[in-house]
């Protein structure tokens, strides 16, 4: 086997390995000579087939598991010959005109790490901005934990329905004056205002009364997730049961009651944990985000390409999420594409502030334990059906990239542990706005600062300081299965039978 560099260009490298006919057929009677006493042909003892036979019936998968073996063997020794610290996978090419008995001329390429210096950590000056945790603050997170527990209470008969109101309904669906397969159900409780039905259909019952008869007409998304259905135009029948109002929310006995806690003090002890922990969390983005800027500001080095396009394309997802829930998704995808430059500049400071942080961790003798991961891979495990687990723990025993993408954040945050140990802190008490403010803020060292995106679009950009870098590998671990998550369509419901399916968006 011959293996020469055919090209060296920054982080690129490209290799041209030929593996001569001899060596496979070597390979191939080595198998031969493995497999042959378990071999069962018709006419000859166990054991006894001979080799010419085995060889003539396995010829296709024996030849293919010889040329893997060899060219995974050649990959690897060229690897380790040239000391390369791969980015990426090999990607491997054998050359087409390849015939069994004729040497095999195999192609390979691949991008490797950048070589860093060890990066200084001596230096570092960090403010730790801290938030005291006030009664005010705590009567505001039990405020808003009541707020979520919305009840609502029977309205006066003569009482007309208004926004954030809740109208219980009964209702028929149909197209063309013909009702239509889940159009119809009975006691229904709409909450006015909500969004939760297809446009226009809360509108028309504002200001209806109890006993009420109205008929609604609306019109199916376009994107609606039933075929029969999408872009119809629609009537509803609707019988209204009852109004009802909201009910105010009181943080007292009865709402800690509602959690299984004694009273309202009680209620108040662990709102205060959770506020002093939400603040601690304020806390730590704010000095990871000077960490980060001090760390990029004075190392730059070029970095795989690769891996900037596909923390780009993560960026890019994101974003396009985002954008699918802007009062206009067109107006957001644009804007988003006249910033697409800045966005890659933040995909190239995450790579390398990522190969930055391994590089300090490896140096420094940070580790993931193996009791640490194994409970890593235990919690990403519970995402998936019971039935599906032992695979993904499997997938990641198989993938050493998957298992490092999932590594990688809790190695990071001990990175980011060690490196607050070292630096020099000065303390600051400021307000949870200031504090909030001063997250937001864009940071100096950021590349792609030329003009200040709007709040929202802004998530991505500010993420790109304060956010768990990655190391060093791809995203590669298997998509959950989505058919557990869906929902059939239904018209008016929260959560109705998938029978009652027709107004819902």
């Amino acid at each position: 086997m011959q293996t020469v560099e055919t090209q060296n260009e920054g982080l690129k490298r490209a290799y041209r390995m030929t593996i001569t006919a001899k060596d496979v057929e070597s390979r191939i009677d080595a198998e031969v000579k493995k497999i042959a006493p378990q071999v069962r042909m018709p006419g000859f003892r166990p054991g006894k087939v001979p080799a010419n036979l085995v060889k003539k019936m396995h010829k296709d998968s024996l030849l293919q598991d010889a040329l893997n073996s060899s060219i995974q063997e050649g990959v690897q020794k060229a690897i380790a010959d040239n000391k390369l610290r791969p980015a990426t996978q090999p990607h491997v090419h054998l050359d087409n005109d390849y015939a069994p008995g004729k040497d095999a001329v195999v192609d390979f390429h691949l991008e490797v790490l950048p070589a860093i210096s060890a990066p200084s950590i001596d230096g570092i000056t960090l403010e730790r901005l801290t938030v005291e945790v006030t009664d005010a603050a705590v009567d505001e997170s039990i405020l808003k934990l009541a707020a979520g527990q919305k009840s609502f209470e029977a309205a006066d008969k003569k009482y007309a329905a208004k926004l954030g109101d809740s109208v219980v309904i009964d209702f028929e669906g149909k197209i063309d004056g013909v009702p239509f397969e889940g159009g119809k159900g009975e006691g229904m409780a709409v909450e006015l205002g909500s969004g939760q039905l297809i446009p226009g259909f809360e509108d028309q019952l504002v200001g209806v009364k109890a006993n009420d008869e109205k008929v609604i007409n609306v019109t199916f998304p376009e994107d609606y997730n039933a075929e029969n259905l999408k872009g119809k135009a629609a009537t509803f029948d609707i019988v209204v049961a009852e109004v009802r109002k909201p009910v105010e929310a009181k943080a007292d006995d009865n709402l800690a009651k509602m959690f299984g806690l004694e009273g309202i003090d009680k209620l108040r002890e662990l709102m205060k944990v959770q506020v002093e922990q939400e603040h601690n969390g304020l806390t730590r983005t704010y000095m990871k985000r000077q960490l980060l800027d001090q760390l990029a500001a004075d190392h730059d080095f070029d970095v795989p390409p690769s891996m900037v396009e596909a923390e780009f394309e993560q960026i890019w997802a994101q974003l396009e999420q985002e954008a699918a829930r802007e009062e206009d998704p067109e107006a957001a995808k644009k804007e988003m594409e006249a910033e697409r430059n800045d966005y890659r500049d933040i995909a190239v400071r995450r790579v390398r502030l990522g190969l930055l942080l391994s590089e300090i961790g490896q140096a420094n003798g940070v580790e993931v334990s193996s009791q640490e991961m194994n409970m890593l891979v235990q919690q990403a495990a519970q995402q998936y059906r019971p039935e599906d687990r032992q695979r993904f723990v499997q997938y990641l025993q198989e993938n050493p990239m998957a298992a490092a993408q999932l590594r990688a954040p809790l190695f990071e945050d001990k990175v980011v542990d060690f490196l607050f140990g070292k630096a020099t802190v000065t303390e600051k008490t400021v307000t949870k706005e200031e504090l909030e403010a001063a997250i937001e803020a864009e940071p100096d060292a950021k590349p792609a600062a030329k003009k200040k995106a709007p709040a929202k679009k802004a998530a991505a950009k500010e993420e790109a300081s304060a956010k768990e870098a990655k190391p060093a590998a791809k995203k590669a671990a298997p998509k959950k299965e989505a058919a557990e998550a869906k929902d059939d369509a239904k018209p008016a419901a929260k959560k109705a039978p998938a029978k009652k399916a027709a107004a819902k968006k």
